[in-house]
């Protein structure tokens, strides 16, 4: 191999490093206009948050679903790498699940919505719910196992009850200014500790 085409090859991991990275800051500013103002938020409202033009939101994704399950998934995927990476760097495993779990509170926040469009394709919706399901319900498991394992928690309920428990207290929360989940997400956590 020359110069030259280890040059090449340099260049082209670059320009692909770049794209992952514009992709990541689309779907992050889609997250963030679908939190503040719902999946239905204009497309030009995501690209201007971006920093992008509206034509560039489309050549990625071409359909508003799309964009919608690419962010799901985006989400779905940050919140399952965030679960080693706050085991690996919290004072206390209890501390690592209770701050998972408020990511995972974001996560449904941004997801409200999602059925709604996706409702007409329920095999696309109960793809990504199995998704879902595949990618978090293991990590939740890790984090319930360790603060288990540490005397924190004194027998955790499975990781699935615990996730549909945060996710039935999520419900409706956006329609009803006066309920706060997060207040009570964090009192059912709370209560998972062992007294000291």
């Amino acid at each position: 191999m020359n110069d030259s085409d280890e040059g090449k090859g340099q260049a082209a991991r670059s320009k692909r490093a770049d794209a992952r990275r514009n992709k990541e800051t689309l779907l992050n500013a889609a997250a963030e206009v679908f939190v503040a103002s719902g999946v239905e938020a204009p497309v030009r409202d995501v690209a201007a948050k971006a920093g992008v033009g509206v034509g560039t939101i489309y050549r990625h994704f071409p359909t508003r679903a799309d964009l919608i399950v690419a962010v799901y998934r985006h989400q779905v995927e940050a919140c399952a790498e965030a679960g080693p990476a706050l085991l690996a760097s919290s004072p206390t495993p209890y501390a690592a699940l209770r701050d998972w779990i408020s990511l995972f509170v974001d996560f449904l926040v941004t997801k409200h919505g999602l059925a709604g469009v996706l409702h007409s394709d329920s095999a696309g919706f109960d793809t990504l719910h199995a998704y879902f399901l595949e990618r978090l319900v293991p990590v939740c498991t890790q984090l319930l196992d360790a603060a288990a394992e540490s005397g924190e928690v004194p027998s955790a309920p499975e990781a699935y009850e615990l996730m549909r428990g945060v996710g039935n207290l999520c419900a409706g929360a956006d329609s009803d200014p006066r309920y706060d989940a997060r207040r009570l997400v964090a009192l059912l956590i709370a209560g998972l500790r062992r007294p000291r």
